[in-house]
């Protein structure tokens, strides 16, 4: 019987080999347990003959979001530097995320023109709420964003003051209680 259920996504380490078998929806490379598709993650008991717990993948029902080239993301940025901005991933489409995927949106891919101008810190701020465009499936850790349409940018911020802020033009929002304008690369207002 199984004695612990997670959700598991493709390519995430389950266990060494040494601790565990091997099971179905799994693969071992260099003496680790990886996942080999999305699904349940589930750890046997040791059974009949078997000298070490199963740890296997069983694909779900469930429908679980996962980011692919040409979706639109809604992430939360987690950090910034002068040349990307570091987001966690939390909705695809209408469809939330089981767990956040980490994402990067590069200075290059801020904005379609006059891109040699574009500032991090002019775009976005760490607690932003983006929407944008997922462009590539990027390096193992992150997946690479884009905000160059005119509907991508940030549709959430909050001023210094923790107050709610509004998009007065496409670079620029406003604190709704003291008029205080931040720079942002705003998404368009439908």
């Amino acid at each position: 019987m199984s004695s612990n259920t997670t959700v598991i996504t493709p390519g995430r380490r389950l266990g060494i080999a040494q601790e565990y078998e091997a099971g179905a929806g799994t693969y071992v490379r260099n003496g680790t347990i990886y996942s080999s598709i999305l699904g349940t993650k589930r750890i046997s008991n040791k059974e009949d003959g078997a000298e070490k717990p199963v740890i296997s993948v069983e694909k779900s029902d469930t429908k679980f979001a996962i980011p692919v080239i040409g979706s639109e993301v809604l992430a939360r940025v987690v950090r910034i530097n002068p040349r990307a901005a570091s987001v966690a991933i939390m909705m695809v489409g209408s469809t939330p995320c089981q767990e956040d995927f980490q994402g990067s949106i590069r200075i290059q891919d801020v904005r379609a023109t006059e891109k040699d101008l574009v500032q991090m810190i002019n775009s976005f701020h760490p607690g932003d709420i983006v929407r944008a465009e997922v462009i590539s499936l990027g390096d193992q850790r992150s997946y690479y964003l884009a905000t160059t349409k005119n509907e991508h940018g940030v549709v959430f911020a909050q001023s210094a003051d923790g107050n709610a802020m509004v998009p007065v033009s496409w670079e620029e929002m406003q604190d709704t209680k003291t008029g205080a304008v931040e720079k942002r690369k705003c998404a368009k207002t439908f």
